[in-house]
């Protein structure tokens, strides 16, 4: 180690083998004979960029890395396990060593390996900040969130209490998806459902899981100061946070924390081993779209660790008869072009019921690319699924929809919500179903444009015939032409609207579009 610095480092040894000392001093290396767990040993040393406990024994490592920690909090700590240790020792040396050393690797190789790569410098960190937290940490997912968000927010909170912090892992809206409640409910995963005027100031820190942007796809607000963000998303503006590690080459955050919790030196717990396991097979659809050598890496490090029987249980839910009753009517009312076929299946009272209606239309002889849409309350809830080649599902929904949405996703599944404002301003039932017609067609032939335009050309009319429909935020351009509330009778406008920005973050569908 002392051969590898710039020459301006210095390095010191502390043992309480005096051979070794004066072997050591022959070679030139600094060296003191002492107690290395005694806390008068360090008091007066100055503060090292890197601390090594590596004593052959664990009782005497164990001993000392705690009087590190207390010493030097902020420091980098390594430490070798030793060659008889216990479950209940590596859990004392995770929760203070940084990283450590198993008694089967090769110490000095391990030891660089975990000192001076970009993922282990993450975790370091991480640690620094999470140390420096001082109450009680809020993990926060997205809306309605799907296994990798549920997943990650689970062992990010295992990681935070390994150091001492108490978290919760939380979320707005629901898990209504009927794998994603097995996977909950069968694992016994502890979630916090907040409310969306749930007081945050029992909260002293944040932390931002599958997606990077408070007040963007979760009900915190968009001016709270985050932070922790971990996500594996590209961002669409600006990430805040005091950490912040997006990781766009994996293909799920869970991937991302499977690392944290090997890097933190913490044992696998099974329920958050099975559920990281699952979040990986979901977002990658088994290892199939998007995935990466570190997914692979993910899932060998957990497979050992996750309940086979349990994931198993998870994957074969009963379907319950109002997703039965929506699939059929997608199938019903399917509009199909070519190998494309859109749905509209009116009223929704369970939105996860959409991606499982655009899976069983992808299933269909002759289509390669489904969307299937819904309303609920005063929203347009959509789901898009394609197996075609020259299809990007992700871009052609933000081309279609980021005018009066959010939209966004994957190549293959993307999903986008519509805020239909003007169904909260009438009460006749009649009227009501009149706007929703309405709506359907602008949807309907916004995507259908979309999926013939090149990619990054805006889709579709944003004229008053939106304005009127939709509610979109302020500053956005409104287009002149068109037509104004007599649209009511079904017609519409689709003359060119000029280019608009992106939505900030896709994972806009609860089953991690």
């Amino acid at each position: 180690m002392a051969e590898r610095g710039d020459g301006d480092d210095r390095l010191l040894v502390i043992t309480d083998d005096e051979a070794l000392v004066e072997t050591l001093r022959d070679e030139s290396i600094p060296a003191r004979h002492a107690d290395p767990a005694a806390p008068s040993t360090i008091e007066n040393v100055e503060t090292p960029d890197l601390l090594f406990v590596g004593s052959d024994r664990t009782d005497v490592n164990r001993d000392a890395v705690e009087t590190a920690r207390d010493r030097f909090p902020e420091v980098e700590i390594v430490a070798y396990l030793g060659g008889n240790s216990t479950l209940t020792d590596r859990t004392t040396f995770g929760g203070h060593a940084d990283r450590i050393v198993d008694a089967d690797s090769p110490i000095v190789e391990t030891v660089l390996e975990s000192a001076a790569t970009t993922t282990a410098e993450a975790a370091i960190e991480l640690r620094r900040l999470l140390d420096s937290v001082d109450g009680r940490l809020a993990v926060v997912t997205h809306d309605n969130p799907d296994p990798d968000a549920i997943a990650s927010a689970t062992a990010l909170v295992d990681i935070a209490e390994s150091v001492g912090v108490e978290a919760d892992a939380c979320y707005f809206g629901d898990i209504s998806h009927q794998e994603n409640r097995a996977m909950v409910n069968l694992l016994d995963l502890d979630l916090r459902n907040l409310a969306s005027d749930a007081p945050l100031e029992e909260y002293a820190a944040f932390a931002l899981v599958d997606h990077s942007r408070p007040g963007v796809n979760d009900g915190l607000p968009e001016d709270l100061d985050v932070d922790i963000v971990i996500d594996h998303h590209p961002p669409r503006g600006p990430v805040p946070g005091r950490f912040v590690d997006l990781r766009e080459g994996v293909g799920a955050t869970s991937t991302v924390l499977t690392e944290y919790v090997d890097r933190f030196g913490l044992p696998f717990d099974t329920r958050t081993a099975t559920a990281l396991l699952y979040g990986i097979r979901v977002d990658t659809n088994d290892f199939s779209r998007e995935v990466a050598p570190a997914d692979f890496r993910a899932a060998s490090t957990l497979q050992p660790h996750a309940d086979t029987s349990v994931l198993r249980q998870i994957e074969q839910p009963t379907i319950e008869g109002d997703t039965l009753e929506t699939i059929a009517r997608a199938i019903k009312n399917r509009e199909q072009r070519d190998s494309v076929a859109v749905a509209s299946v009116g009223r929704l009272s369970d939105r996860d019921a959409l991606p499982q209606a655009a899976d069983q239309l992808l299933a269909m002889e002759g289509i390669e690319t489904t969307l299937v849409f819904g309303f609920r309350d005063e929203m347009a809830f959509l789901s898009a699924r394609s197996r075609a080649n020259d299809v990007d599902l992700g871009e052609t929904l933000r081309d279609a929809f980021d005018r009066i949405g959010s939209a966004g996703g994957h190549a293959d599944m993307a999903g986008a919500q519509l805020e239909v404002g003007v169904l909260g301003q009438v009460d006749d039932e009649d009227e009501a179903e009149s706007i929703v017609s309405v709506a359907e067609e602008v949807i309907t032939n916004r995507f259908f444009e979309a999926i013939r335009t090149r990619p990054g050309v805006p889709a579709g009319a944003y004229d008053r015939t939106s304005e009127w429909l939709f509610t979109v935020s302020e500053g956005s351009d409104v287009g002149e032409t068109g037509v104004d509330a007599s649209a009511a009778s079904g017609r519409t406008d689709s003359s060119p609207a000029p280019g608009s920005g992106r939505y900030e973050d896709e994972t806009t569908d609860s089953d991690g579009e």
